[in-house]
């Protein structure tokens, strides 16, 4: 009897607790790709969010699904490779030269104005690596913009779903 009341206990604190924990809001965004006319294979472009000192801290979403590639993306690889969370649900097809693609990302609304930043990352079989394709601050005015790529990306144009 006492074994019972103890469970009873248990999941009444954990109720409790999870009650009370409040989750981080989010908002997704509308993400819009335009890459270059390059030829060649299909770019990978990885988004990720860059913490205040530079760091990656989570992978928002991957161009490109089928994992054998994803070294070629070798600064998010020395993130993403050691930990290899799980993010079959963040992933589409890769993205041809002149080709354009919309993602819907979700970013938590306490990393904006906050010192992070967004960061665009590709790769092309056989050809360039751009760790910084697109890399600006995440501010209030920046998720409502268009931003210029410098390598596979023509440009990144965001606005909030």
């Amino acid at each position: 009897m006492k074994k019972i009341h103890f469970i009873s206990l248990l999941l009444v604190i954990a109720f409790a607790l999870v009650s009370f924990t409040k989750l981080a809001e989010t908002t997704k965004y509308k993400c819009m790709i335009q890459m270059t006319n390059y030829t060649g294979e299909g770019a990978y472009v990885v988004i990720s969010l860059i913490n205040p000192e530079g760091k990656y801290e989570k992978t928002l979403y991957v161009q490109g699904d089928d994992d054998e590639w994803f070294n070629t993306l070798e600064s998010w690889w020395s993130f993403y490779g050691k930990k290899r969370n799980n993010i079959d649900a963040i992933t589409g097809a890769t993205i041809s030269g002149g080709g354009r693609i919309i993602s819907v990302i979700d970013i938590e609304d306490s990393k904006i104005n906050a010192g992070y930043s967004i960061r665009f990352e590709t790769a092309v079989e056989d050809q360039e690596y751009y760790t910084k394709d697109v890399e600006f601050p995440l501010t209030s005015e920046t998720v409502k913009s268009k931003k210029e790529g410098a390598g596979f990306i023509r440009y990144v144009r965001m606005m909030p779903n």
